[in-house]
């Protein structure tokens, strides 16, 4: 996907979630014209009226208003992801698309999954997900207020294990620098 065209769903899922073009310009930083003229091209691009503009609201139409599941059957298991948007990630560090981990009765699989969306951050995640742009790949911990509320719904639970945290391994208890002994410390009373 190209720079503008991410920009232009930014600029979507702005104007939706806020209802309006002026207070959606306003967090962009963009004028209500061009911010307006990129959701007419938008519009045309894709061949669906997003929102629907009246003198006094703006909504999303059902067309703008994505709810992936209405859409699309629940995967039932990790290969099934494959026939679906999923809304990747890419790590700086780790040189690509992150594959999917999953693991179920000692069973581990990865799978590579394909989307029209890819961002390195959670909170981009998170946004095209609770948009309904496709199926995520999230810590719970992180999306337990959307369960909850029933913005988001956990699909293959049973291949997600609980993550049991990071550890933290060092070569000896003897000789460590004193700024070592500080972060073990604070490590230990975090948790």
């Amino acid at each position: 996907m190209q720079r503008g065209q991410l920009d232009d769903i930014l600029a979507f899922l702005a104007v939706a979630r806020e209802r309006s073009f002026t207070k959606a310009a306003s967090k962009l930083g963009l004028s209500q014209s061009t911010l307006s003229h990129t959701i007419r091209e938008l519009e045309a691009r894709l061949g669906v009226r997003l929102l629907t503009r009246t003198t006094r609201s703006v909504a999303p139409t059902q067309a703008g208003q994505p709810a992936y599941f209405k859409r699309k059957s629940r995967p039932k298991v990790p290969q099934d992801l494959t026939a679906h948007n999923c809304v990747n990630l890419r790590l700086p560090t780790y040189g690509g698309l992150y594959a999917w981990e999953f693991e179920k009765a000692g069973r581990e699989i990865k799978v590579r999954v394909e989307g029209q969306l890819t961002f390195n951050t959670l909170a981009l995640r998170l946004n095209a997900v609770l948009e309904g742009l496709g199926v995520g790949y999230l810590p719970e911990d992180q999306v337990r207020p959307h369960l909850e509320s029933g913005r988001l719904i956990k699909v293959l639970g049973d291949w997600c294990p609980p993550f049991s945290g990071y550890h933290l391994y060092y070569p000896s208890r003897r000789q460590h620098s004193p700024a070592f002994a500080l972060l073990v410390d604070a490590l230990r009373q975090r948790r």
